[in-house]
């Protein structure tokens, strides 16, 4: 079983500790977190269902290729990263 993994910026909005997580795609894991956490999903997808624009998704060191649909696949070792990218200066 993998794990999903926030960035402490992104916790700081919404409650999303670094936990296991199953799936078979990007979205199946999304989709399993989001159950139990429901304000989440906001922040990472939008009305639209697909990544914000400011949202990047990494498994293990690699981004994810469908930033729409989220199929990806991921294996069961596989780790998610998701960065919420800041801004300013």
């Amino acid at each position: 079983m993998g794990h999903i993994r926030f960035t402490a910026n992104l916790q700081r909005h919404v409650p999303c500790p670094d936990q296991p997580v199953r799936g078979s795609t990007v979205r199946a894991a999304l989709d399993a977190v989001f159950t139990e956490n429901p304000r989440l999903r906001s922040y990472i997808l939008d009305e639209q269902g697909r990544l914000r624009r400011h949202v990047n998704v990494h498994i293990n060191q690699r981004a994810v290729t469908d930033r729409t649909h989220l199929s990806d696949p991921l294996a069961d070792a596989d780790d998610l990263y998701v960065f919420q990218a800041l801004s300013g200066g």
